[in-house]
């Protein structure tokens, strides 16, 4: 372990301002904000690996920090938190334990600290650039074409320590190089992920399987993963009450929901009984499901079969249709795929009209799940909406691990998709003018 690593073990009281001056020191010196204990260790004994986990300074941060400081103490702490971000530190690097700083600061009851929300904000700003940086066709310099090195930074960068070394005190080009390490990253994991042809993952692969229903889940026939389960019910409740709070015409109200799973908010949708209730679903055993439950002939209902992404399109065109609300809730697909919804949502949407979907945006980690809840208000508000959250009780049963002695919703599913013990429900509706 180095002296970097034993400072942010708060050895000694109080914290004073010493100790952030020294931690300036160690990363002026050209010592990574990433530098893991695991780094140290090999480099001390002269082991030529590279460390298989990475407890970070920050990770000795959030397991150290004293729960009794005072208020200068935490200041001092904070503004450490803030330099190591300066510096490259990452937010969601995991440890030994597969636990992120944010996981630790979580599990030790201090959520509500400003070290946690640090963390959260650090997560928003790397997607937000990790974005940015991929719009654009940025190259990445070799280690032979990167100018006028210094040793330590040159060494760095040989032994594969990272490429978040800050070069002068430009944070802003430490940030970029950190975003672009990230992203190729996630487009080698993502690739590979493709390449299996996941259907959790892989939307082509998930229309392409085979799904079975059961008691209490939607399931793929296959992989057993978990596309919808029953304990979401109350959650599809409060999603349906949602759709139509703000419908100005209680005789003509148009709703629409994406993604049918099985059928629970569009049966509670349904017993409202809209003046047209549209349901979008493109997996060809859940249509059939809807046929043989009579979906097809209810006549309030119309089935848009096939892709969101292709069905909308048609009904923004025709320039005859708007919702007085909006619910979205699929399979296999991911935030970029909600963004590109959000250009549909606000040209079918009645200025009056409502959108929500169902939140689990990052929910099997809880610091995961509040970066998504930012983003989407960050997201939604340039679209010209604004989002509230109701904070919902999930069930307890939920929190469980599958096949543990205490029956969990999550045996014999493949994969938890939930762990956070508080949902968000998302309602975004037009910013006024």
């Amino acid at each position: 372990m180095s002296d970097l690593h034993d400072l942010c073990k708060f050895a000694s009281r109080p914290i004073t301002s010493k100790a952030l001056d020294e931690l300036k020191h160690y990363l002026k010196a050209g010592i990574p904000a990433t530098y893991t204990i695991e780094e140290a260790y090999n480099y001390t004994h002269g082991i030529d690996e590279d460390a298989s986990t990475t407890t970070t300074p920050l990770h000795l941060i959030a397991t150290h920090v004293p729960k009794n400081l005072s208020e200068d103490e935490m200041n001092v702490v904070n503004d450490m938190v803030t330099v190591l971000f300066e510096y490259g530190a990452g937010w969601c690097l995991t440890d030994v334990n597969g636990d992120t700083p944010g996981c630790i600061l979580i599990k030790r009851g201090l959520k509500e600290t400003p070290l946690y929300k640090q963390i959260v904000d650090a997560g928003v700003r790397a997607e937000l650039l990790l974005r940015k940086v991929s719009e654009f066709d940025m190259e990445v310099l070799s280690d032979d074409e990167v100018p006028e090195l210094v040793d330590t930074e040159k060494a760095s960068l040989e032994t594969g320590l990272d490429a978040e070394v800050e070069t002068g005190n430009d944070a802003a080009e430490n940030t970029k190089a950190e975003a672009e390490e990230e992203e190729k990253k996630s487009q080698t994991e993502k690739e590979a992920v493709d390449e299996t042809n996941d259907p959790s993952f892989n939307q082509k692969a998930y229309l392409e399987s085979k799904l079975e229903y059961k008691d209490d889940a939607l399931i793929t026939e296959e992989g057993k993963d978990g596309v919808m389960m029953s304990w979401e019910t109350d959650i599809m409740r409060i999603g349906c009450e949602t759709l139509f709070k703000t419908a100005e015409d209680a005789k003509d109200v148009n709703v629409l929901n994406i993604g049918f799973g099985m059928g629970i908010i569009d049966t509670m949708i349904n017993n409202k009984k809209p003046t047209k209730h549209y349901i979008c679903e493109a997996h060809p055993d859940v249509l059939k499901k809807m046929r043989e439950e009579g979906w097809f002939n209810k006549p309030n209902v119309v089935v848009l079969e096939g892709r969101w992404q292709d069905q909308l399109t048609l009904l923004l065109s025709s320039g005859q249709v708007y919702f007085d609300g909006i619910y979205y809730d699929t399979f296999s697909e991911h935030y970029q795929d909600m963004l590109e919804l959000f250009d549909f949502v606000v040209g079918l949407l009645k200025p009056s009209g409502v959108f929500s979907f169902f939140n689990g945006l990052g929910a099997d980690r809880q610091v995961i799940y509040e970066v998504y809840k930012k983003l989407v208000e960050i997201d939604l508000g340039n679209y010209g909406l604004q989002v509230t959250f109701k904070e919902v009780q999930i069930p307890q049963e939920t929190l469980k691990k599958g096949n543990e002695k205490d029956e969990s919703v999550w045996d014999d599913i493949r994969r938890p998709y939930w762990s956070c013990p508080v949902y968000y429900h998302p309602e975004a509706t037009f910013q006024e003018i």
